[in-house]
């Protein structure tokens, strides 16, 4: 569980569109541009603070920390939500400016207020970025801990009331609860909070019986997995289980449920383990992979796991639809619109399969009919082929441990 979440590509614009589906985002710029006004109101108290003992060093980073946080502000404040490029140059550069302050000032209080504003940052990097992002950034606010720390226990950062600077154990004690301190807020509430906010978006995503994506999980990690597969062959098979109403009638829906928790174990344990595999619906089952093969031969494997689903009392198969993104065309663009389109390409597929009688394959563009002819059959009487009679006490729904 922790290695992927540690793997986790978080879908940063999936979480803006989120958030700005709830009309959060306006409320979340007002407020980050404001921690920005508070950074340049801090840094002119530093500079008061500090009076004549800065020299001219200290007053030209006062300045560039000014300048920082009154562009952080405008921009937060009258320009639209950044993408994800520019929010990770705004945090890099936020923590350069924020240790260069820290190390130049020349009063140890002003520069542990300012590790506390790089504790602020990790709270932003907490929900937006991954945990690799944050794992970065934790790194650097402790070894900025750790240098403020020595140039406290040096004499740099000397107590204005202290008649011998450097090397105290009372500035060695203040130095390792600046570095524990650190260690607490920013190495274990910040990975805390963020794992516990991509467990419960997980959850969000997941389809509770089969622990695979549900719909919302897939249009989620769609745009990663388009990074992934840029330049190369790819598929969308879409599966639906044939005639399951009259499985559930006949059988019970704790039964059904059995069927789809084998059904999502056949098909994950049929695609390669960087395969996007859905339950989009009720029996409706999504693929989208690589394609190492050709499409017939991918189609084959998921109907045929379906098919070859054992201990069961009832014989379970499924229509296959599959679409391929067309390699040969250099200006085919990869992007969310063409996936959508081999999504429908691969339904259309999927009931042509259907029309055939079930337990079928079809592929998106052969041998498809003219489109007055695409109008859907009327469906047959369910017909349920019913296994030689045995003890199936062990096919209580959840018997079966969903797939880690």
């Amino acid at each position: 569980m922790f290695r992927t979440w540690w793997r986790d590509p978080v879908d940063y614009r999936g979480l803006v569109e989120t958030f700005g589906s709830h009309g959060a985002l306006g409320r979340f710029k007002f407020m980050l541009g404001a921690g920005g006004l508070v950074m340049l109101v801090i840094a002119v108290l530093a500079s008061i603070a500090q009076g004549d003992v800065a020299g001219p060093v200290g007053e030209i980073q006062g300045i560039v920390e000014a300048v920082v946080a009154g562009a952080w502000t405008v921009r937060w404040w009258f320009l639209p939500w950044p993408r994800e490029t520019e929010s990770l140059v705004w945090i890099v550069l936020f923590d350069i400016d924020t240790t260069a302050n820290n190390l130049l000032v020349h009063d140890r209080v002003v520069g542990v207020l300012g590790v506390f504003l790089l504790m602020a940052m990790g709270g932003y990097v907490t929900v937006f970025h991954g945990p690799r992002v944050l794992a970065l950034h934790v790194g650097w606010t402790f070894l900025t801990s750790v240098m403020l720390a020595w140039l406290m226990y040096s004499g740099a950062l000397a107590d204005p009331g202290q008649t011998n600077a450097g090397h105290r154990p009372e500035d060695l004690a203040l130095g390792l609860a600046v570095i524990l301190v650190m260690l607490v807020v920013v190495g274990v509430i910040l990975p805390f909070v963020q794992f516990c906010h991509w467990l419960l978006r997980m959850d969000a995503l997941s389809d509770p019986l089969t622990v695979l994506l549900n719909r919302r999980g897939l249009d989620s990690y769609l745009a990663s997995h388009i990074g992934h597969c840029q330049g190369r062959a790819v598929y969308v098979a879409t599966l639906d289980l044939d005639r399951f109403k009259a499985v559930n009638d006949s059988f019970g829906h704790a039964f059904g449920d059995e069927v789809l928790i084998r059904t999502a174990q056949r098909i994950r344990a049929a695609v390669e383990p960087h395969t996007l595999v859905a339950r989009t619906g009720g029996e409706e089952f999504v693929v989208v992979g690589r394609l190492r093969e050709d499409a017939a031969t991918v189609g084959e494997r998921l109907r045929e796991a379906i098919e070859t689903m054992s201990e069961l009392p009832v014989r379970i198969t499924a229509s296959v639809g599959v679409a391929v993104l067309d390699t040969s065309r250099r200006d085919t663009p990869y992007n969310e619109t063409t996936y959508r389109r081999l999504l429908r390409g691969s339904d259309s597929a999927m009931y042509r399969a259907k029309r055939r009688g079930g337990n079928a394959v079809a592929i998106a563009g052969q041998d498809e009919p003219p489109p007055n002819r695409l109008k859907r059959a009327p469906a047959s009487a369910p017909e349920i082929h019913t296994a030689p009679p045995r003890d199936d006490s062990g096919l209580r729904s959840g018997s079966i441990a969903p797939p880690a």
